[in-house]
Formats: structure tokens, C-alpha cells, sequence
């Protein structure tokens, strides 16, 4: 049993990683054994994403007191909160551990841009590729015409040596 000022500690922390967070997706994990759980956070960790089991009734009052917009997920089974300073990072970064340990993760829902979101919605936001990600298709992008015409311009320099 814990006490009353173990759990405002606990709450406590729990506030401390929701407000220093852009987003936050709450995770539901189930028969996840140690050795994949440590390797899951420590992926996570590498890519600047915490992850933190609570306990329901502690994150809905730390979630009730941070005041967001929107309607609260429903918490069955474990929760962890998995959380970081990216916008899609931390959704993103889950989702892969959703697909590599199945039935074990998944996620419930979580905030996206101060708002609740639900599972739909949490899962299109980890299917956004990430910045770096973003900005490599940006520069092919632009690449691809000048490519396209240095080929052609070779071609046309090949025909007329000949």
C-alpha cells in the first residue's frame, strides 16, 4: 500500500511529463516479458521518448488537473504513458513496438496538440515519417528535375560526339 504522499509524488511526476511533452499516447501492455519491455524502453529512450507505467486511477486525476480539451480515452488493462518533446515521435516510435510485439502493446489513445485523441487518430499520427524523414523526400523532391535534365543533357552530348 502506498501512501498519500507517495501517490501526490506520483501524480507529481506524472503532470511533470505531461506538461513537458508536445504529445503523449497512452499505451496498453499485456504479457510484454522484462528482456523486451528493457529493450523497448531502451529504444525509446535512444530516440528521446520516455515511457512511464502509471497507475489509472493517478494519471486520470494528473490528467484532470492539466485541464485538456476533448474526452478522456478509457484506460482497460496496464497503462504506461509514452511521451517526448517531437509531436510525432512518440506515437511513431510506439507504433513500431506494436507491430514487432502484437498482442503484447498497443495503443489506447492519447494528446495530440492539447487535445485527447483517440486510437484512430494517435495511429495516423505515428504513420507521419519523421522531420529528417520529411526533409530526405523534400530534397529528392526538388533533385528529381535537375536529375532528370543532367540525363538528358548527357544523352544529348553523347549523340552528338558520336
Amino acid at each position: 500500500m502506498i501512501t498519500k504522499v507517495q501517490k501526490k509524488e506520483l501524480i507529481d511526476s506524472i503532470a511533470k511529463a505531461l506538461k513537458g511533452s508536445k504529445s503523449v499516447v497512452f499505451a496498453n501492455f499485456h504479457h510484454l516479458i522484462v528482456s523486451d519491455d528493457m529493450a523497448m524502453r531502451k529504444a525509446l529512450r535512444k530516440e528521446g521518448v520516455g515511457y512511464m507505467v502509471v497507475r489509472k486511477t493517478l494519471a486520470k486525476i494528473a490528467l484532470k488537473e492539466a485541464g485538456i480539451a476533448g474526452t478522456m480515452p478509457e484506460f482497460v488493462g496496464e497503462l504506461a504513458i509514452v511521451y517526448g518533446d517531437d509531436l510525432t515521435a512518440p506515437a511513431r516510435e510506439f507504433f513500431t513496438f506494436q507491430k514487432k510485439y502484437k498482442d503484447n502493446v498497443k495503443i489506447v489513445g492519447g494528446i495530440f496538440e492539447g487535445k485527447y485523441m483517440t486510437v484512430e487518430e494517435m495511429t495516423a499520427v505515428a504513420m507521419i515519417p519523421s522531420q529528417k524523414t520529411l526533409y530526405a523526400q523534400f530534397v529528392n523532391l526538388i533533385n528529381s528535375p535537375i536529375k532528370g535534365f543532367v540525363v538528358a543533357l548527357d544523352q544529348i552530348a553523347k549523340i552528338k560526339t558520336a
